[in-house]
C-alpha cells in the first residue's frame, strides 16, 4: 500500500492530499530513509512523520484498503511521540 494511502486510511493524516504533499517535503521516513508518498508499506514498518513542533513515531500493524473511523488505531501503534520545546518561551 502506498504511504500516502496509509495515512489516510489510519486517519494519521486525515487528507490524503496532505499526506502526499508532506511525505514529498521529505518529512516523513519509513525505516530510517527519507519516503515519497508513493513509496510501497509493507507490515513491521516503522514510520517517524515530522509535524511542526512534533514527531510521530509509528510501526504499521496492518494494511487495509479501507476502515472504520473506530479501528483506524488498530492499524498502527504509536511507538513515540516527542514534542520540541520553545526555548524562547519564558519558564
Amino acid at each position: 500500500m502506498r504511504l500516502d494511502k496509509f495515512l489516510k486510511v489510519s486517519r494519521i493524516i486525515k487528507r490524503r492530499s496532505v499526506a502526499k504533499e508532506i511525505s514529498d517535503q521529505g518529512r516523513i521516513l519509513v525505516n530510517g530513509k527519507k519516503a515519497k508518498s508513493s513509496t510501497n508499506l509493507m507490515t513491521n514498518d516503522e514510520l517517524e512523520i515530522h509535524f511542526g513542533n512534533k514527531t510521530l513515531t509509528v510501526r504499521v500493524l496492518a494494511l487495509l484498503e479501507t476502515t472504520k473511523k473506530e479501528d483506524a488505531e488498530k492499524l498502527y501503534e504509536v511507538l513515540k511521540e516527542d514534542y520540541e520545546q520553545d526555548f524562547n518561551a519564558e519558564s
